[in-house]
């Protein structure tokens, strides 16, 4: 067996085991963390692939920016809210989506493409793949990646406008307050001598 599939079912191994980590763990903590090493594995798989842009912007967006944020969020959730819990509900949904990803994952596997013999040939050596990912990205798809700044933009206003809430036991800036200010109510020049001594 080559070290090259070797790393792959090594990789795909702990991706496995991450990834159903991230789902059947209690603490929602430790699942977070499961995500984190779950994306990091199949950025490994990507550098298999000589993927490596790709699997440097895993890294870097999704680790190091989105599931970092939801570990901060996770964190600092408040956990005296009340809760429902519908476990049956939850299960069948699961089952359904589980099996969704069944299917498609049997199909791929079934596909004639899928078999050994049609392996893409290695890439030259002057061969970019960012620079094509690039191409692609702006030319054919260009459309595709404004929707979705838009719906990345839309998203985080609304995140902003949820959470942002009046709390009686923290302290809020007034900017109309304070650009009414003058600076006569805030300072005064003295030369020294007419102020007595503290």
């Amino acid at each position: 067996m080559a070290f090259q599939t070797l790393l792959f079912y090594l990789f795909g191994t702990v991706l496995l085991a991450a990834a159903a980590a991230a789902v059947t763990l209690r603490n929602m903590v430790h699942a977070a963390l499961s995500l984190i090493l779950s994306f990091f594995t199949a950025a490994m798989l990507w550098m298999l692939l000589e993927a490596e842009f790709l699997s440097i912007l895993l890294v870097l967006v999704y680790i190091g920016a989105v599931l970092v944020l939801f570990l901060f969020v996770v964190m600092m959730v408040e956990r005296h809210t009340p809760t429902i819990h519908r476990r049956r509900n939850y299960r069948i949904v699961a089952s359904a989506v589980a099996a969704v990803m069944v299917a498609e994952l049997g199909m791929a596997l079934l596909a004639p493409d899928f078999s050994p013999t049609a392996q893409p040939l290695p890439a030259p050596l002057e061969y970019s793949n960012t620079k094509a990912l690039g191409s692609v990205l702006y030319t054919d798809y260009a459309l595709a990646f404004e929707a979705a700044a838009v719906a990345l933009l839309v998203a985080i206003v609304g995140a902003i406008a949820l959470t942002l809430r009046v709390r009686p036991d923290h302290h809020r800036q007034n900017p109309a307050r304070q650009s009414r200010v003058r600076k006569q109510d805030r300072l005064r020049l003295t030369d020294g001598r007419s102020e007595p001594p503290c």
